[in-house]
């Protein structure tokens, strides 16, 4: 149908694989056609002794707090295998980043007490409150940013940042390889920063600018947009809400 929003636009889509599917079947609703590009993948910690460690003091910690969909389903993984289940978190309370993870957090019977207005780490230092004295645990990924960690360190509370899983280079399909490098993209979308870093480290020296040039590039986010021009990449469109529904809305109004 001629008549939708993003009619015939090709949209390079960033995303590990099993987070594609939804961004995919959303933008080819309204008429784009997506091209999956995944520069990360999700593998577990090599590791899991911090996290189980943790998991065995979980009565200790004030607040759990998960900056992301990914380290809900490890956690819980860790937290069965340890013997406990959600009753074992009825002394700590639960932050989410954004809703996704809130509704991630909800599958497996937890609920949020507390999600920032913004779903960026400075959001949440900015807005959780009194955590002076307070035990926090982070779950997250071993590249995740340290602004959080600081953050809440420097109002007071003791924090424990431990690897739930790992974020690793994806493997694009030849075909997604040659559309981006004959610029048959229109739109090319960044949810993470880290989707960020790996296009370029998968570009492996190749020059950024000729591949994007022909391309609106929009970002999900602030942070994500500022570790793109960290990394010379023009930036068209920064979504106001960071979601993927918010950067959908983003790109259909800068078309």
């Amino acid at each position: 149908m001629t008549d939708q929003p993003l009619a015939g636009k090709r949209v390079l889509v960033t995303r590990p694989p099993y987070q594609a599917g939804s961004f995919s079947d959303k933008l080819r609703a309204l008429g784009a056609e997506p091209v999956e590009f995944p520069t990360i993948g999700i593998a577990p910690a090599e590791d899991t002794g911090p996290l189980d460690e943790a998991i065995a003091e979980i009565k200790s910690y004030n607040w759990v707090i998960f900056t992301s969909t990914n380290a809900v389903a490890p956690f819980w993984k860790r937290l069965k295998a340890a013997g406990k289940d959600a009753r074992a978190l009825h002394n700590a309370r639960l932050g989410a980043i954004g809703p996704k993870t809130a509704a991630k957090l909800e599958t497996i019977g937890l609920l949020a007490d507390f999600m920032p207005d913004t779903y960026v780490a400075e959001a949440i230092v900015d807005q959780i409150g009194d955590v002076r004295g307070q035990r926090i645990l982070l779950p997250r990924s071993h590249i995740a940013r340290a602004a959080l960690v600081e953050g809440l360190e420097a109002k007071g509370a003791d924090v424990d940042e431990v690897t739930a899983y790992r974020t690793v280079a994806g493997d694009p399909s030849d075909e997604a390889w040659q559309r981006l490098h004959a610029g048959q993209i229109d739109v090319a979308t960044f949810t993470a920063s880290s989707t960020v870093r790996n296009f370029i480290e998968m570009l492996d020296g190749d020059d950024v600018g000729p591949i994007l040039d022909t391309a609106t590039v929009a970002c999900i986010g602030p942070i994500t947009a500022g570790t793109a021009r960290e990394h010379g990449i023009r930036i068209d469109i920064v979504a106001e809400e960071h979601t993927i529904d918010g950067l959908i809305e983003a790109i259909i109004r800068n078309r």
